[in-house]
């Protein structure tokens, strides 16, 4: 096994599922002309190796991190001036990392290129996150300043990782802003402020009582885009936002936007940051469901309502069968990104079964059943076999149950 130190860039789309969702072929078609008009010359100017694509991404190699740093900010410079002049353009963001890679052929992986993926998804909408082992290499060699998010703890990294922001501005150069910046004050004015806010603190515990209600925070779970092959498959990727909704529904502390609030804004294209306002929420949650086969790809992003930024995003891979454990873990991990308590036995999407096919049976039934309330009558009756099958497969699934009432309830109506 060849390991060897290596600057890793990786860089990925902003919103690309959503953008699929509405012109899947126009999408693809600008992701290909940026790679060839703004990408592969910027590396090969910059002494970059593309290691590969990988759907929406890309995985690029340097042997200097201050030539990687260089060429992130040539290309993101370039993509602004397109924004100012295209509408149409593909934002992107850009993670850069100082680290150890291991080599297997042409492809390389390891902690070195897993640190630069999840900084990518620091990093804001057409901006650039970078490791602090980066950072040590090039602040007083690029033009360029620098704003310090601390250390922050990001998903399969033992270690926390110091994460900076490119900051581009000519006013900025040479600058690291920390976030710290403006709270170095002296003893004795932390000890009058600890007694002001002890103070203030007792008073505003009183009159909130803490004790009597739990601290909110408040998410909505947009409609999950369906990028299979099969339209018909948007079925699937309704239910798997319904569970979640339910699943996250569960979670102490989270208040969570109902279903019907949420589908309002299927297939619209909307800016998440205005769409927190509109709904009054904290946070956004939106995705993709994929299935080709047997394969299933679960693809979900969390977003901060009042800056508009991915705080958390993840892909799942695993199969049909695995689809319950795929929305357990988009659960915890949201929970665990939002530092609230989710108990073992929450950290479960119900759904009512553990049959994949049961299951399967019951959405096509309820999509049917929702069918004939939009427009189709001949629906309600095509509904019914599918009711029946889920019963089948599960004597015990008890939604299944419920639909069927519902249907001959409407039926004899």
């Amino acid at each position: 096994m060849e390991r060897r130190l290596a600057a890793v860039l990786v860089a990925d789309v902003v919103g690309y599922s959503r953008l699929t969702g509405i012109d899947e072929e126009g999408t693809r078609a600008r992701f290909r002309e940026d790679l060839r008009d703004v990408f592969e010359p910027r590396f090969a100017r910059h002494r970059g190796r593309l290691v590969k694509t990988m759907g929406d991404g890309l995985l690029v190699e340097f042997q200097s991190v201050v030539d990687a740093v260089h060429c992130a900010i040539d290309i993101q410079r370039t993509k602004a001036k397109e924004a100012a002049s295209d509408g149409r353009h593909l934002t992107y963001r850009i993670g850069i990392n100082l680290g150890d890679v291991i080599l297997e052929g042409d492809d390389i992986h390891g902690d070195g290129v897993n640190v630069a993926a999840r900084l990518e998804a620091l990093a804001e909408p057409g901006g650039v996150a970078i490791s602090g082992t980066a950072y040590d290499q090039v602040r007083n060699k690029v033009a360029a300043g620098y704003a310090s998010l601390g250390e922050q703890l990001v998903k399969n990294i033992a270690d926390p990782v110091r994460v900076y922001r490119l900051l581009t501005s000519p006013d900025d150069v040479g600058k690291t802003i920390s976030i710290r910046q403006g709270w170095l004050i002296s003893r004795r004015s932390w000890i009058a402020v600890a007694l002001a806010l002890a103070i203030v603190g007792a008073a505003v515990t009183a009159w909130l009582r803490p004790w009597a209600r739990a601290p909110t925070q408040s998410i909505v779970v947009l409609p999950f885009e369906n990028l299979s092959q099969d339209a018909e498959q948007g079925f699937f990727a309704d239910g798997v936002t319904e569970d979640l909704t339910t699943a996250l529904a569960r979670v102490p502390g989270l208040f969570v936007l109902s279903r019907n609030a949420a589908f309002r804004y299927k297939n619209k294209l909307a800016d998440p940051k205005q769409l927190a306002s509109e709904m009054n929420v904290h946070y956004v949650l939106e995705g993709s469901v994929q299935r080709a086969g047997d394969e299933l790809r679960i693809n979900a992003r969390l977003i901060d309502g009042d800056s508009g930024s991915n705080i958390w995003a993840d892909r799942f891979d695993g199969t049909s069968a695995d689809v319950f454990s795929l929305q357990d873990q988009v659960v915890a991990e949201i929970a665990d990104t939002l530092q609230l308590h989710l108990a073992p036995t929450e950290r479960r999407a119900p759904g009512g079964t553990r049959s994949p096919a049961a299951y399967d049976a019951y959405l096509r039934g309820v999509d049917l059943y929702r069918r004939y309330w939009r427009s189709s009558p001949e629906d309600l009756a095509r509904a019914i076999p599918f009711f029946k099958q889920a019963i089948a497969m599960d004597p015990d699934y008890g939604q299944a149950y419920a639909g069927l009432a519902q249907v001959y309830w409407d039926a004899y109506g």
